[in-house]
């Protein structure tokens, strides 16, 4: 290529060039750019940012139970394994697996027809020597008055008289007989020793039994018990509330999830008299009326001890609570309807939706429970009427948020 046409190619290009800057420097404003650039602002300078639609709620002031939480385990108040106590063929049961028995109920029919022998020849062999006694006792009645006329030695005398004596103790241990026999012979008859439910019976008729076969296991489930441990730090304030005014401590049965009371109206029965070394805990027995059966034997519950009532604390819905960087914080809404982040300590729960508040804030204080997600300090919102719920966040305004919150705030719960 000649030295002309690389000098043509050069300029073309050189005015390209210069054509494309001179272009985009003459291009007119974008108006969405102008239109973002001064949005919020009045022909004052003044912001016109519209209000951010926000749910309020005033803090308020009501007594709060303090409750401790554990993980506690139900248990029968009885647990009785019912064997037999005399040997033979199981002729039937007498209950229906399953359910409820009484106290004396019959359960299960043992063969008792070698424990009747066996009473019927006691009770004969007390008639035969109560016979032998009788005719001794004559005897004697009558050597006595031979005695006195000499016709009778005294040697023969005291030989009737021991030999009344022999059958008479012959005669008790009879009767100690015929009693042995009547126990052996009622114990074919198995009863249930308390008010229980039924588990599932563990042999069948027909078969023979010992004293060690295992019939059926009963358990006793009004009243039960509710076994859960506390950390041993927690063992003076539990003694001080027992102790305080000398009624029970309430005790409540929650489900796996806290969502919801499965029973109510139990009472702590038991401290334990030592501390776990191994893991730094003491046991506590709880009984419950469990009249409708909401509680099952061995089923895992969560339990709330009621150690104490704070009179007048603080309380405000959970979800006004937001989690940033330096600790907890609400929004509240200032005299002039703008927010500012409010550091608070939160003291504790009260029931599944609300917290207590330790400081930070003051009764009548407003804070923001919906709508965080527009905020930032020195916005202006506007409270919705009750009822009315801001729209839900978008993905960006989600983002923004956690901007705003300097490090990724996230709000309780």
């Amino acid at each position: 290529m000649s030295r002309f046409w690389k000098i043509a190619l050069i300029l073309i290009a050189v005015i390209v060039v210069a054509g494309v800057g001179l272009r985009l420097l003459h291009k007119p404003a974008d108006p969405g750019s102008a239109a973002t650039a001064g949005a919020g602002k009045g022909k004052d300078g003044k912001d016109e940012t519209p209000p951010v639609p926000v749910t309020v709620v005033p803090v308020v002031k009501q007594n709060v139970p303090v409750y401790l939480t554990a993980l506690g385990t139900v248990q029968a108040l009885n647990t009785v394994t019912v064997n037999p106590q005399v040997g033979g063929q199981l002729l039937s049961l007498e209950f229906t697996e399953g359910q409820p028995v009484k106290k004396g109920q019959l359960l299960a029919q043992i063969d008792p027809r070698t424990y009747q022998a066996a009473y019927d020849q006691a009770v004969a062999k007390q008639r035969q020597d109560q016979a032998l006694q009788a005719t001794a006792k004559s005897n004697l009645a009558r050597s006595q008055d031979l005695a006195a006329k000499g016709y009778i030695s005294k040697q023969d005398l005291d030989t009737l008289r021991n030999t009344a004596a022999q059958y008479e103790a012959a005669v008790a241990a009879d009767a100690a007989n015929v009693r042995d026999s009547q126990v052996q012979l009622n114990y074919t008859r198995v009863l249930s020793p308390i008010d229980g439910l039924a588990g599932i019976r563990a042999v069948d008729p027909g078969n023979v039994v010992t004293t060690t076969s295992a019939i059926v296991t009963l358990t006793q489930l009004h009243p039960i018990n509710v076994m859960f441990t506390l950390p041993e730090q927690n063992l003076d304030l539990v003694r001080s509330a027992a102790a305080k005014d000398g009624a029970a401590l309430q005790v409540t049965a929650l489900d796996r999830t806290d969502a919801h009371p499965i029973a109510g109206g139990g009472v702590l029965k038991v401290i334990d008299n030592q501390i776990d070394t191994s893991t730094g805990t003491f046991r506590l027995k709880s009984e419950f009326p469990n009249e409708k059966n909401e509680l099952w034997p061995g089923q895992f519950v969560n339990v709330q001890l009621l150690v104490n009532t704070v009179d007048g604390g603080l309380v405000i819905p959970a979800q006004a609570v937001q989690r940033g960087p330096d600790g907890d914080y609400v929004y509240q809404v200032q005299a002039d309807s703008t927010v500012k982040m409010q550091p608070v300590q939160v003291a504790g729960e009260v029931g599944d939706s609300h917290v207590m508040v330790g400081s930070g804030l003051k009764v009548g204080d407003r804070v923001v429970t919906e709508g965080q997600f527009r905020l930032k300090p020195g916005s202006k919102v506007n409270a919705l009427k009750p009822g009315e719920v801001p729209a839900t966040p978008t993905a960006a305004e989600l983002e923004k948020a956690k901007q705003n919150s300097k490090g990724g705030g996230r709000r309780r719960g």
